[in-house]
Order: structure tokens, then sequence, then C-alpha cells
């Protein structure tokens, strides 16, 4: 679907307030996610300050913090904070620590590709301790074979969830939340009651609200940058997903005790130093290229048809076997639209591990979009 931008005549700060004071004068409960990231950082800030303006009734709020185990120390020190901040104001605030299934992108050789956050049978290298004023079960948990997104979902469904979201993360976040908007201009989602506020905030305005305001935020942010990683790189969820596993890269220069205790709980953490900049974790730098020397080029639509024609063998696990299928199914419906890049880009991610399915929608919109730009120039 085409997608259409909007001039307004105020700035993202105050669309933001606006929305978050619509969702709440539904009177319904809200549920504000937390993550301790720069972005949900910025959305609680918000809202706290709408609370201290009485202009919000913080009785009506629940903010939710899901501890992912593997995270960082001052990640989890922010948190409290906030966490302190919400419960002085009268809101709830829920910590869970529950045994949630996780997508881990350094076990493709082994039958399951995941891990369990707190984990009951490896207690002894938990990456941390949970505090003592955590959750540690829920009657609505499927433990140790549901996702916390899953999760939320269930426990979030009489009222209204607030996610710190933006468009500009992502091609794909874009598409979902243009159709979210093209239905709704109040930054909420009728279809699953999630209402993003900062949708259409960009990073330099994330960055220059927290500095205007001297909002704490957690200095492995700039441990990252100073190491190398772009701004859009920054991120600070569970280390073992495809799009934050480049993370550990740096981890031992500026949290040497940490990456201890990381190797400790994964042990193919090593895996990320040795192999970051090659094939294993779709990477397509100047590095690799010099790494591989002059190769032959592959033919990867024939490579794509190979992988496709034996799954079972080729993805072994339950979880990369399904995505494996996804691809293919695509990769039959649009094989006469793709090019060499694409056959590229796609088995590339393949080998890497899309468990979100990130690149899968990238790949429609990509392949698609230059379809129909194609056709429309002709």
């Amino acid at each position: 679907m085409p997608f259409y931008r909007k001039q307004s005549n105020i700035d993202v700060v105050e669309a933001a307030y606006q929305r978050i004071k619509n969702i709440f004068s539904n009177g319904v409960p809200v549920y504000l996610s937390t993550s301790g990231g720069k972005d949900s950082i910025v959305l609680c800030q918000l809202v706290y300050d709408l609370i201290k303006r009485r202009e919000i009734d913080p009785t009506q709020l629940t903010v939710i913090f899901i501890d992912e185990e593997g995270m960082y120390d001052c990640v989890i020190e922010i948190v409290k904070e906030w966490r302190k901040k919400f419960l002085l104001e009268g809101a709830k605030f829920k910590w869970y620590c529950l045994e949630v299934k996780h997508f881990n992108c350094l076990n493709k050789l082994a039958t399951e590709e995941s891990w369990i956050c707190w984990d009951r049978y490896q207690e002894d290298k938990w990456v941390r301790r949970p505090p003592q004023f955590a959750i540690r079960s829920h009657p609505m948990l499927n433990a140790r074979q549901e996702n916390y997104q899953n999760f939320l979902v269930k426990t979030c469904r009489d009222g209204i969830t607030l996610v710190g979201i933006r468009v500009a993360e992502s091609v794909q976040r874009l598409k979902s939340i243009a159709i979210v908007m093209s239905k709704s201009e109040s930054g909420l989602s009728r279809e699953n009651r999630i209402g993003y506020p900062i949708y259409d905030w960009k990073d330099k305005d994330v960055w220059l609200f927290i500095k205007e305001r001297q909002i704490k935020f957690p200095e492995v942010y700039l441990y990252m940058y100073q190491v190398g990683l772009r701004k859009s790189q920054l991120r600070v969820c569970n280390f073992f997903a495809i799009d934050t596993i480049g993370a550990l890269i740096g981890l031992s220069e500026y949290y040497p005790d940490l990456m201890e205790r990381v190797e400790r709980r994964e042990p193919n953490a090593y895996l990320v130093a040795l192999y970051w900049d090659s094939e294993m974790f779709g990477r397509s730098t100047g590095r690799r290229k010099r790494a591989e020397g002059k190769t032959t080029e592959k033919d990867y639509r024939v490579e794509l048809i190979k992988l496709f024609k034996d799954i079972p063998t080729n993805f072994p696990s339950k979880e990369a076997a399904m995505v494996a299928g996804r691809y293919k199914n695509f990769f039959l419906k649009a094989d006469v639209f793709m090019k060499d890049k694409h056959y590229k880009r796609m088995y590339e991610s393949l080998l890497a591990g899309d468990t979100k399915l990130r690149d899968l929608r990238s790949f429609y919109i990509t392949v698609y979009g230059e379809k129909m730009k194609k056709e429309i120039t002709k």
C-alpha cells in the first residue's frame, strides 16, 4: 500500500502528549510496556509529565516490565528508578521475571533454536538474580512454551497498551503502523488495542528530548557508540536475538564481568567475536569482503532451491523449519520478479536466522515495491 505523510502544526512532543491523553480519556485500564531502552524512557517521561500535571489519572495506569534476564545492569537500574517514580504517584508497576521462550540465533545447530529466561534448570548459570519484588509466575503464561508478546496480549486485553515503537526504526514498522494510522489518527490500533504515542519520532527527536529534559539513560548506549555501533543499532533488549547479538562484540571491553556471566549462560556467545563479519550473521560489510577475498560468486537462486528441496535436513529445529517454509512460499510466488540481489539477501537471511520474520516482511515490500514502480514507469 502507498504511504502518505502529513505535516502537522504541532511538534512531535505535543502530539505525543495529546495521543496519551486521548488514550487515557477512554476510561479503561492503561498498560505502559517498558524495556528500559531509550524509546521506553521517553514514553515513561511523557506519561509521567502528564501525571505530574494532573492531566491523566495514575490509578488507571499499570507499568509492565518483562525482565529478560540477559540484560545490562545499567538498564535494570534505570527501570528500578522508574518503578519508584510511578509507584510514588499511585500507579501500579509489575516487574515480571518469567520463564518465557526466546529465540537464540546462536543455537542454529541445536534441535531447539531457543532459550528460556529464568530457566529453573539453569539457575546456577543465570546472568543475574531477580529482584525480590519480581513476579515469578502467572496463571495466564504457558511457561517455557510461550513468548512474552503473546503473554502480554492476554494479560492486557482489558485495556489499552502503550508501546514506544517508532516507524523510523524499520520499513516493516512503517508499513504496519501506517495501516493502523490509516484507520485512526489517535495513535491507537483498534484491532489489538495498542497505542503508539511516539510512532512518528526520529532518532534525533528521541535523543534531543532526553538531552533537553536531562533524563537518565543507560550508560551502555555511550559504550556501544564508542565501539562503533551506529545510532540505529543501539538496542538494549536481550542479547541473543539476531538484531541485537552484535552488542556482544564490545561487551568484554566495557562490561567484562557481564560478558563472563553471558558466556556461562550461553557458551556459544564467543562465536560473535569470531564470526560477526561473516555469512553466519548475514553481514555484508567491507570487512567481510576483505576476509573472504576474491571468491567465486554463488548462484544464490540455485542455493535457495537446494535449501528448499530438503527443509527438514537443512533446518533441523522446529522454528528454523517454520521460517524456511514461509521463505519457500514467498520464493515460489515472487521468483519471477526477483533479482540476484534479492536471492542473495534471502539466502543470507535464512542462514543467519529470521525468527521474527522481519527480513521476510522487508522482502515483500522491496520485491513487490520494485515491481509496482517498474510497472508505473512503463
